[in-house]
């Protein structure tokens, strides 16, 4: 049963065959166009991050089921390389696709809620004029395609919340699962989504279908993954990476402990420890200020943690890179946890809050440089896209990327705004008075939280991880300043009727 609040027109009709939805649509879709193109004359071969997106190539090349990296976007690029080679087809697809997703989950807004013209124009305004969104997609990472699943992820489940549908349903399992197998930042994508399912307007056996199909599909993804790690490994594991993330971590808090205070260590961590130590024991003095940028200790051959896996496999030449990286995460695991207890003060003050501050706040990091400031690429990368060197260049200056220096100011002065208007909305009743939002801001809230959580405790944030929670922070900015304001005018007209009405019985008396 549809409720009374929810428009009568149906989504077609309100985004096709009204007159000013259609013409936006037409502009964005012109805007976008034209946005490519000029941005694609600057840069006309694609971004590539070193390390990440030759990982994910050399993946998507051998079809490796299992790797260091999720395999979503391998399988994503894989896919797209039976149809075309064309660097520029697979930039302009990613944009496309980025683009329709934000599209299509702020139109779902604008039907279920309808906020005033302004606001809708400036959220139209601030996704198809983003340059971050040009950015992502012209590099070949899983960000632009995380994105794109997570906003049309977004945008189904407030379908499922109002207007439930079996084919919303189905259409949400597979963009969940998607971008569950893309991005780890997904593990908290199921629990927000059951939370919807239990939020909506339903029978109780498709809510229960709904929330059976998340947990048989994300639930079979991660018993295949960890299957494949016990197969390789004899060890069962969903993610290795989340364990060297975490001793990564433990290193950061460890580095900032005084030789003098330094406790003992278990037998099976004293080889590892004495590793770590010798190093900081012989940089201390010459490297005092070791830059402590993301996952710095996890991949430099020349640092503990790597080396530490490379020496303890000195002897095996026969075993795999991804097969030794694996086999010691849940030593790093172990090691990362008893690190943590034993020394909690230098974890909340190097690590974690520092980590809530970056979060709150991204730098921009590796999207900052083109290419990483060089000119070259890998073999695999120049036979992927088939090209007839492995120089790229760019018609710009330098090798800067300066349009997004902003993003960190505006993230943080966002996420403060966020907290002003959750606070407004709460004391003015906007809960109780606002039912048609409740469950939106709600679902909104409970994923930046969960999301927020995740990222702090494993990694250092940077925009790219940070863009989804970002874009629904300055979304759900406007929608709860527009119904504060409608709020505050139904109230002051509300006053004048009153005093219209002592008025009017004082001079009757």
């Amino acid at each position: 049963m549809i409720p009374a609040s929810v428009p009568a027109e149906t989504f077609k009709q309100f985004q096709f065959q009204n007159r000013r939805n259609r013409m936006i649509l037409w502009i964005a879709l012109t805007a976008v166009i034209i946005q490519f193109v000029v941005f694609k004359w600057f840069y006309p071969y694609p971004n590539f991050l070193h390390k990440d997106s030759f990982i994910y190539m050399d993946i998507a090349h051998y079809n490796d089921p299992i790797s260091s990296y999720p395999i979503g976007y391998p399988r994503f690029i894989r896919f797209f390389s039976v149809l075309t080679s064309s660097d520029l087809l697979l930039t302009g697809f990613q944009y496309l696709l980025l683009q329709g997703s934000a599209l299509f989950m702020l139109f779902t807004l604008f039907y279920f809620f309808r906020p005033g013209k302004v606001v809708q124009l400036l959220l139209i305004g601030f996704m198809v004029l983003n340059p971050l969104f040009l950015v992502l997609a012209n590099t070949i990472s899983s960000d632009a395609y995380f994105l794109a699943l997570s906003l049309a992820w977004f945008g189904l489940l407030l379908w499922i919340i109002h207007r439930p549908d079996t084919w919303f349903i189905v259409f949400h399992t597979i963009v969940l699962l998607l971008a569950f197998m893309t991005r780890y930042n997904a593990l908290v994508y199921p629990t927000v989504a059951i939370i919807a399912f239990l939020l909506s307007r339903q029978p109780l056996m498709k809510k229960l279908t709904g929330i059976g199909a998340i947990v048989v599909v994300c639930g079979a993804f991660v018993l295949y993954t960890g299957c494949k790690f016990k197969e390789l490994t004899g060890t069962w594991q969903y993610t290795p990476a989340g364990s060297w993330l975490l001793a990564d971590n433990a290193v950061r808090t460890y580095r900032w402990v005084d030789s003098a205070a330094r406790k003992p260590v278990p037998i099976k961590f004293k080889e590892l420890d004495n590793t770590i130590r010798k190093y900081f024991d012989s940089s201390r003095h010459s490297d005092s200020k070791l830059p402590m940028d993301l996952t710095l200790f996890m991949y430099p051959p020349d640092l503990f943690l790597k080396t530490y896996r490379d020496l303890r496999f000195k002897k095996d030449t026969v075993s795999s890179d991804l097969k030794k990286w694996a086999i010691v995460a849940p030593l790093y695991r172990d090691y990362s946890f008893y690190i943590i207890r034993q020394y909690p003060k230098q974890y909340v003050q190097h690590y974690l809050w520092p980590g809530i501050g970056r979060y709150f706040a991204p730098p921009v990091e590796k999207l900052a440089t083109y290419n990483a400031g060089v000119d070259t690429i890998t073999a695999t990368a120049k036979d992927w896209f088939g090209y007839s060197s492995n120089k790229v260049n760019t018609r710009t200056r330098n090798k800067l990327v300066t349009i997004l220096n902003s993003c960190p100011v505006f993230s943080g002065v966002m996420n403060v705004m966020m907290l002003c208007s959750l606070v407004c909305f709460v004391i003015a009743g906007g809960f109780r008075k606002e039912r048609q939002l409740r469950n939106a801001v709600l679902l909104a809230v409970t994923l930046w939280l969960l999301y927020a959580v995740l990222t702090i405790f494993t990694v250092w944030a940077n925009i790219r991880l940070t863009a989804f929670p970002l874009l629904l922070t300055v979304i759900f900015n406007l929608l709860l300043t527009d119904r504060l304001w409608h709020m505050g005018m139904r109230a002051e007209q509300q006053i004048e009727l009153a005093t219209s009405r002592a008025v009017f019985t004082t001079a009757e008396a």
